[in-house]
C-alpha cells in the first residue's frame, strides 16, 4: 500500500481541495485520513456516515481535592502559568491554563493535588463513497495535536484492509502535527501557491520532509495569478530535483464546489482537467497506474 500525504507550508493554499479531488478520482481502493486535526474539514466534502466515536485523552491536568486542601496557596505561588485561582475561598485549577507540569503536586504540603488525564478531543471512523475515513477533532485550547494525528493514522491503517492507497490530508506548517503525518509515509505532495511567503514556506517544508526520506512532489495551485513567482517555484523545484506534478489554474468552479460541499472534480472545469492530469502524473510516479 502506498502512503501519500498532502501537505502545505502555509494555510490557504488549497491543500484540502487537492486532497479531496485526488480521493474522488483516484480510481484505486483507498483509505482516507484527515490529519489536519486542528481544522479537520475533509469530511465536509464527502458526507461520511459515522461508524465510531472515541474520546482522545492527551495532556494531564491538575485537580485539587477540596476536602484535603487547607487553602495555603503555596501551589498558586509556584504555578508559573497562573492556572491555580481562588474562587469563593476555594482553590481550583483552570484547565485551560494548566500545562500539566505537575509542579503543584510536589509543593502541596497536604498532598491535595493530583494529575488527571483530560479529554482533549474525539477520534472518528466513518465510511464514505470513496472509502473509509479516519478523522478527529481537537478541542479548542487543547495540546498534543501531534499525538492525535498519530492516533488518526493508526485508525486509518486499521481500516486499510485491501487498500492500495492511504491518502492523508495533512496539516499546514512544519510543526509536530506535520511530523506525525509524514512519519512512515512513502511520498508527500506539497500544495503551494504563487506567493513570496508560500515559496519561503515551501523551502522550509522541503527541508523537513527530506529528513524523513520520502518522495517529494509539488502542485502549484492558482498558478496563473502570479506567473513570475510560479516560475520561481518551478526553478526552485528543478534545482532541488523535485517533480512539479501539476499546475492548477484559478477557477471559480472550485469556490462553487466548496460552497456546495463536494469535490470540484464532480463537475467539468479547467481545474478539474488540471487535477486529473495531476493525478495521472503523480500516480504514474508512485506506480499506482
Amino acid at each position: 500500500m502506498i502512503r501519500l500525504a498532502i501537505v502545505s507550508g502555509k494555510g490557504g493554499t488549497g491543500k484540502t481541495m487537492v486532497a479531496a479531488a485526488l480521493a474522488d478520482i483516484s480510481g484505486v481502493p483507498q483509505v482516507l485520513a484527515d490529519c489536519d486535526v486542528d481544522a479537520a474539514n475533509l469530511e465536509l466534502l464527502f458526507e461520511p456516515r459515522r461508524l465510531t466515536t472515541e474520546e482522545f485523552r492527551g495532556l494531564e491536568v491538575a485537580r485539587i481535592d477540596p476536602e484535603q486542601c487547607r487553602g495555603c496557596g503555596i501551589c498558586a505561588d509556584h504555578c508559573r502559568f497562573g492556572a491555580i485561582v481562588c474562587r469563593d475561598d476555594v482553590w481550583e485549577v483552570d484547565p485551560l491554563h494548566c500545562e500539566g507540569c505537575a509542579v503543584c503536586t510536589y509543593v502541596c504540603p497536604m498532598g491535595a493535588i493530583s494529575m488527571e488525564q483530560r479529554v482533549c478531543g474525539e477520534i472518528y471512523t466513518s465510511v464514505t463513497d470513496r472509502g473509509n475515513l479516519a478523522h478527529a477533532r481537537l478541542f479548542p485550547g487543547s495540546g498534543n495535536s501531534g499525538l492525535l494525528v498519530t492516533e488518526v493514522r493508526k485508525r486509518a491503517t486499521s481500516l486499510a484492509d485491501g487498500a492500495d492507497l492511504l491518502l492523508a490530508d495533512g496539516p499546514p506548517g512544519i510543526g509536530c502535527p506535520l511530523i506525525a503525518t509524514i512519519s512512515g509515509v512513502d511520498a508527500v505532495l506539497i500544495v503551494t501557491e504563487p506567493g513570496v511567503s508560500a515559496l519561503h514556506d515551501l523551502e522550509r517544508l522541503v527541508t523537513v520532509c527530506r529528513r524523513f526520506d520520502v518522495q517529494i512532489f509539488v502542485a502549484i495551485n492558482r498558478f496563473d495569478l502570479a506567473e513570475d513567482i510560479c516560475k520561481r517555484i518551478e526553478d526552485y523545484c528543478e534545482k532541488e530535483g523535485i517533480v512539479v506534478a501539476g499546475k492548477i489554474p484559478f477557477d471559480s468552479a472550485v469556490v462553487d464546489a466548496v460552497r456546495n460541499g463536494r469535490p470540484v472534480t464532480r463537475s467539468d472545469s479547467p481545474a478539474t482537467d488540471a487535477l486529473r492530469a495531476l493525478r495521472d502524473t503523480l500516480f504514474a510516479e508512485l506506480g499506482l497506474i
